[in-house]
């Protein structure tokens, strides 16, 4: 069975940063984990049955509102619908909380996430222009979304 937990530990916050650069090309800095873990954000470990750490999510509520701030599937997991999961338990989650919507960017090229993200009944809702550093060249936008829970 796939869980979810509550990470609490600080000091787990430089694996998740590995764990995060591992398998995208944008991740968070460990600072940038460890702020969440020791800020009013929620930082989730997905985990298997077996206890292994399949990904992460990091969800800030808002009153009545979740702001999805990240969400990973680590790369020998990522393409067999753990994903798809960790969001639909993130929306439960949230929707227990008494939240009656979720939030989120996602970067314009990031065609899979805006994917899943419309399966899952976000709708795009905006736009963010140049919004992300990049790499190289100009800042990308960001697409704003929402799903009511």
């Amino acid at each position: 069975m796939l869980e979810l937990h509550l990470v609490d530990d600080i000091t787990t916050a430089e694996a998740i940063a590995q764990a995060e650069a591992s398998c995208t090309p944008h991740p968070w800095s460990a600072a940038m984990y460890a702020e969440s873990i020791s800020g009013q954000d929620q930082v989730f470990a997905y985990n298997s049955a077996s206890a292994q750490t399949i990904g992460y999510a990091v969800i800030l509520q808002v009153l009545d509102e979740i702001q999805l701030q990240n969400i990973f599937i680590s790369k020998p997991w990522q393409r067999q619908g753990y994903g798809r999961k960790l969001l639909q338990l993130l929306m439960e989650l949230a929707a227990k909380q008494n939240c009656s919507r979720m939030l989120l960017e996602v970067r314009e090229s990031n065609l899979a996430a805006r994917e899943l993200y419309l399966s899952c009944g976000f709708k795009e809702t905006g736009l963010r222009k140049q919004y992300y550093r990049s790499d190289s060249g100009p800042r990308e936008n960001a697409i704003l979304m929402e799903a009511s829970l």
